[in-house]
C-alpha cells in the first residue's frame, strides 16, 4: 500500500474487520499457522539513557536497579530451553558494564545450547555489532519508535535520530536479522508518521517488526499523557502484515497490558511470535518499562503453560523451529 492508502485505512475504522481478517489471511499464506516461542530475558535495568516514556530512564531514582550476571544468565537460558524454546532473547537498558568483551562470553556460552539468539541492548558502534555477530548473535531488536525525526528527538533527550537509522542499517549490512518498531499513542504523534513507520519498515526490509501501545510510566515527564489506543496499535500491526507478508511478527505485552486478550486478538490480526518472559520473578517487576506489565508473579513454566493453552485454543500450533524468516 502506498502513504495515501495507509493513512485512509488508519483513519476509517470501518475497514477494521476487513483490514484484520485480511492481515490474518497474509499471515496464514505466507508464514503458516505455527506461532515461534522466543524466551525473554531481562537481564538489566540499567539504563544511561532519558527516554521519555520510559521507566528505565537514568532519571528514575525510585526503581530498584539489578544486573544479572554471566552465570545466572547462562542458567535462566538452560532453563528456557528446558521448556522447549528455540530462540533467546536478552534484553537491557543501555547498561555499559556489558562490554564488549563480556556480551561475547554470553553470546559464545547461549550458542552452545543450539538456539537462536536475539540481542535487544540499544545502540552501538559498527564494531561491536559485528562482534556479536562473529560471536553468534543472530538477531538484534533495536525499535525506532518513531520516524518523525523530530517527535524522536523531542522523546529521546541528547539522542540522535539519524544515529538511530544508522544503527538498523549497520545491523542489516553484518547479516543480523534485524528487527525493529514503533510505539503508537505518542504525544504529537500523527496518522501520517505513523504510515511512515509502516513505509520505513518496508524500506529497511526489517526481519521482525514490534507494535505497542504507549502506555504512561508515573515516573517520566509523560506521566500525564493519556495512553496509546489498543486498536489503532492493532491496526498499525496489521497493515505492516500486508505491506510485510513474510516478516515475524510479535504479540507484544503490552497489547496485553489494555486488553485482556490483547496477545491472542493480536495473534488473530497477523502476528505470528510471542516473546513470554523466561525471567526469574524476583527481576520482573523491577523491569518496569511501563506499569501492569502482565505475569510479573508467574514462573517461567507457569508462563510456558498458559501461553501454550492459549495459542492452542484459537488453532494453532507452537514451532519445533527456531524461527527464522523465510523471505517468500
Amino acid at each position: 500500500m502506498n502513504k495515501d492508502e495507509l493513512i485512509d485505512i488508519l483513519s476509517d475504522n470501518s475497514k477494521n474487520d476487513w483490514l484484520f481478517k485480511e492481515a490474518d489471511r497474509i499471515r496464514h499464506e505466507n508464514v503458516g499457522d505455527e506461532v515461534h516461542l522466543r524466551g525473554l530475558i531481562e537481564f538489566s535495568n540499567i539504563c544511561k539513557r532519558q527516554c521519555k516514556y520510559c521507566g528505565l530512564r537514568s532519571a528514575n531514582k525510585e526503581i530498584e536497579r539489578y544486573r544479572i550476571l554471566k552465570d545466572e544468565i547462562i542458567s535462566l537460558s538452560k532453563n528456557a530451553v528446558n521448556l522447549g524454546y528455540k530462540t533467546i532473547v536478552l534484553q537491557s537498558g543501555e547498561d555499559d558494564y556489558y562490554d564488549t568483551d563480556k556480551m561475547c562470553e554470553i553470546i559464545r556460552e547461549i550458542k552452545k545450547l543450539d538456539v537462536a539468539l536475539t540481542l535487544s541492548i540499544g545502540e552501538k558502534t559498527y564494531n561491536e555489532y559485528k562482534a556479536f555477530r562473529e560471536a553468534g548473535a543472530d538477531r538484534y531488536l533495536l525499535r525506532i519508535e518513531t520516524t518523525d525525526e523530530s517527535l524522536y528527538e523531542t522523546m529521546h533527550p541528547n539522542a540522535s535520530y539519524k544515529n538511530r537509522v544508522e544503527c538498523l542499517y549497520n545491523l542489516k549490512e553484518l547479516g543480523f536479522e534485524t528487527g525493529t518498531g514503533c510505539l503508537v499513542g505518542l504525544p504529537d504523534q500523527t496518522i501520517e508518521s505513523l504510515a511512515n513507520d509502516i513505509l520505513f519498515f518496508k524500506e529497511l526490509d526489517a526481519d521482525m517488526i514490534g507494535i505497542g501501545p504507549f502506555i504512561p510510566h508515573k515516573e517520566t515527564p509523560l506521566k500525564d499523557v493519556s495512553k496509546g489506543d489498543f486498536w489503532l496499535a492493532l491496526k498499525v500491526m496489521a497493515l505492516t502484515r500486508i505491506n510485510m507478508p513474510d516478516i515475524n511478527i510479535p504479540a507484544t505485552t503490552a497489547m496485553e497490558t489494555l486488553n485482556p486478550n490483547g496477545r491472542i486478538i493480536a495473534l488473530q490480526s497477523g502476528a505470528n511470535v510471542v516473546m513470554p518472559n523466561v525471567t526469574s520473578t524476583e527481576y520482573r517487576a523491577k523491569y518496569e518499562i511501563y506499569p501492569n506489565k502482565i505475569c510479573l508473579g508467574d514462573a517461567p513454566e507457569q508462563c510456558r503453560g498458559c501461553i501454550e493453552g492459549k495459542i492452542r485454543s484459537i488453532g494453532r500450533t507452537i514451532s519445533s523451529e527456531k524461527g527464522f524468516r523465510k523471505k517468500v
